[in-house]
């Protein structure tokens, strides 16, 4: 699927509009400012996702959208082990950075992962005028191509393209990186697209 330069304009703000709502939603929790950025929106496909995720071991918080587009597809939160070690942290008062995960990180991820994409999926609804809703949400700690696999093999076969928004948290007192990953369905793809293409229209 090739994009225009309006498309791939109207992706981003729809990016920066969900995740800004997500970093809001992770600030109040934390109790510290979090600022997150959309610095790209892009279609990849997926047979090269290892592309933009490497060996790095990592947790991955998956939900699958719900609502008007069924089936939707699927949301994930990814987070580089030090950046999922550092949130989890700030939460459950270590300082520990060396340590593995255990039951405890897996639990604040968990919840994290479903205040972030709630808040995400609910502010890109609103701005397309549709309902979203993640399902209950699952976690995989591995590394992050190969967990990818593992969730892109749950999907059925005819998602091949999936929406990638690099975002980008930081805060005075932690350093975070996360990325919001969207595997919409082909028909959920289009109908996102088409909503993009009509608030493009409407505002020329």
């Amino acid at each position: 699927m090739i994009l225009n330069e309006k498309q791939l304009d109207a992706m981003k703000e729809l990016g920066n509009i969900g995740a800004s709502h997500a970093a809001t939603s992770l600030s109040t929790m934390l109790m510290c400012e979090i600022e997150m950025t959309v610095p790209e929106a892009l279609i990849v496909d997926i047979s090269k996702i290892s592309d933009y995720f490497g060996d790095e071991i990592s947790a991955l918080v998956v939900f699958e959208i719900q609502g008007e587009l069924q089936p939707g597809g699927y949301v994930v939160l990814h987070l580089p082990k030090k950046s999922a070690i550092r949130l989890t942290n700030t939460m459950l008062g270590s300082s520990d950075e060396e340590r593995e995960f255990n039951d405890m990180d897996e639990s604040a991820l968990l919840e994290v992962g479903n205040i972030m994409v709630s808040q995400f999926l609910d502010a890109t609804a609103t701005l397309l005028g549709i309902v979203m809703l993640p399902s209950p949400p699952a976690i995989a700690i591995d590394m992050a191509h190969a967990a990818f696999a593992n969730v892109v093999s749950m999907i059925a076969g005819d998602i091949n393209e999936i929406i990638l928004f690099r975002t980008e948290l930081k805060s005075k007192a932690h350093d975070i990186d996360s990325t919001i990953v969207m595997l919409p369905y082909e028909d959920t793809l289009g109908q996102i697209l088409d909503l993009l293409d009509k608030l493009v229209s409407l505002k020329e």
